[in-house]
């Protein structure tokens, strides 16, 4: 793929200059983490469409950009490539990578299936779910909803994935968790664009939030596994209608319209307690011990077309 080179001034994130002394309202660069700091606030200037495909800049750039040296600015660049949320060229810097609908597909029916096979599978066992994290967990859903009634999608991508990287804590297993919000972040970045491309957002984008916050709290697994599923529905419904593509082509679709089956009473109750210990009692996880979103992935990541790796001798991607 063919990047459009940028100058710095040029880019969306450009804004962001701002966001270093705080102009703007965006969060500063805090100078105790910049390669995590840069990461971010270009991930989310991708997942919000800012940065659009085929977008080309430079470490230099970059730097410049933000204020920093070179290392930092590189450092962040390189982990968002290793993702797959960056293409590297020899010689041409980074560029922003376009997703297709049968990319896209590929993301969802991915996100589909490890939801509904982590459900199933809580189904029959103990859950060590924190409940400390509720408070959190509804600031964060209280916030994504009002971003999107609003027709705010600068500030609903990052609402909306904090929202269910806390929300994935529910599934006891930190790496699909993990592995749900690198797709959710990918996910955003092929929507973006269409849902700029509307006049109005204002109640387009799904607000429902705190149904699963509730459903969560009343220790309701089915009806949680029944608003994520009607969650993805709405998303795969509304990006079909978005983009022009027909619903007939998503695999998936039976698992979203099947009603999920009452699950099996595991030892100590549904969602919480252990063998052995005092029903509905939960297992409390120390605070930090998950990190959802925060771990990047290993480099190890299969090369595909959301994994591109730098080549040996520097050698680029080889096309689509």
């Amino acid at each position: 793929m063919s990047g459009t080179q940028m100058s710095g001034a040029d880019l969306p994130g450009a804004r962001l200059s701002g966001a270093a002394s705080g102009g703007d309202g965006r969060p500063p660069i805090q100078r105790n983490s910049l390669r995590e700091q840069i990461a971010g606030a270009l991930r989310e200037e991708m997942m919000a469409g800012r940065l659009a495909a085929g977008r080309n800049f430079t470490v230099k750039e970059i730097a410049e950009l933000y204020g920093v040296s070179a290392t930092p600015a590189r450092e962040a660049l390189v982990d968002l490539a290793a993702q797959g949320l960056l293409w590297a060229e020899h010689h041409r810097g980074f560029t922003v990578p376009e997703f297709t609908w049968a990319d896209f597909l590929e993301i969802f029916e991915s996100r589909t299936l490890l939801t509904d096979s982590s459900f199933r599978q809580l189904r029959s066992k103990a859950s060590t779910y924190d409940w400390n994290r509720l408070p959190s967990l509804r600031r964060r859903a209280e916030a994504a909803a009002r971003a999107s009634r609003a027709g705010q999608l600068d500030v609903l991508v990052g609402c909306d994935r904090r929202f269910w990287a806390e929300a994935g804590a529910l599934l006891d297993n930190r790496r699909i968790a993990d592995f749900l919000d690198w797709l959710r972040v990918q996910s955003w970045m092929f929507a973006a664009p269409y849902l700029r491309a509307a006049d109005d957002l204002s109640g387009v984008c799904w607000d429902r939030h705190h149904e699963l916050v509730d459903r969560i709290e009343e220790r309701d697994l089915a009806g949680a596994h029944r608003i994520v599923n009607e969650y993805n529905l709405f998303t795969i419904e509304l990006l079909a209608r978005l983009t022009g593509n027909p619903l007939e082509s998503v695999a998936v679709l039976p698992l979203l319209t099947a009603l999920p089956e009452p699950p099996p009473e595991p030892v100590g109750g549904p969602l919480g307690g252990t063998a052995g210990g005092t029903v509905g009692g939960p297992v409390v996880v120390e605070a930090g011990e998950v990190g959802l979103g925060l771990v990047p992935l290993p480099r190890s990541l299969p090369p595909s077309r959301f994994g591109r790796p730098l080549l040996p001798g520097g050698g680029g991607p080889k096309g689509r």
